[in-house]
């Protein structure tokens, strides 16, 4: 969709949902990758799969391509954790990664409803684990502090991207 393509990724409860919205509001455009672009599938082949697991919650690689392909936009940002990135990691002009401390994970996912990805403890002690091994989240990320408050957060992406809000670019 855009002319620069970026990916938000991070373990749950960093807060992608929370910038993809910011973004949006912001007058950017924005795609919820865990709305618009998961399923449930077999990271190596795309094949469906039933049930949910973490380890299958992957993206349409074929519509993040033609999502990039398409240059409606000055800059598109793709917000979300895949577990199938690496194929698709290198369409991106760049990867940031939302980082905070283990303290402020864990007030998040107990924040969350049961029916709510990290909402039960199973899924809470899935994710800590994730946090702490880092091994599935893109490993050459542009680390962002997603401890600092909303605003923060999406002015040094904004930033670090070296794109003009929409809103002030006419």
């Amino acid at each position: 969709m855009g002319i620069k393509n970026y990916l938000i990724e991070g373990v749950s409860g960093t807060g992608k949902t929370s910038v993809c919205k910011e973004l949006q509001r912001r007058g950017f455009y924005a795609v919820n990758g865990d709305n618009e672009l998961a399923y449930q599938g077999d990271p190596e082949t795309g094949h469906p799969t039933d049930g949910f697991m973490h380890e299958h919650h992957i993206w349409d690689v074929d519509r993040v391509r033609t999502l990039v392909a398409s240059q409606d936009d000055p800059v598109t940002f793709f917000c979300g954790g895949s577990r199938n990135f690496s194929r698709f990691i290198d369409l991106f002009d760049g990867v940031f990664v939302l980082e905070v401390d283990r303290d402020t994970l864990d007030r998040r996912l107990r924040g969350r409803s049961e029916d709510e990805w990290g909402g039960k403890q199973a899924e809470r002690e899935s994710v800590l684990r994730l946090h702490q091994t880092k091994e599935d989240i893109p490993k050459d990320g542009i680390v962002v502090d997603a401890t600092a408050p909303l605003a923060d957060v999406v002015d040094e992406i904004v930033r670090q991207s070296d794109v003009e809000n929409p809103h002030t670019a006419r």
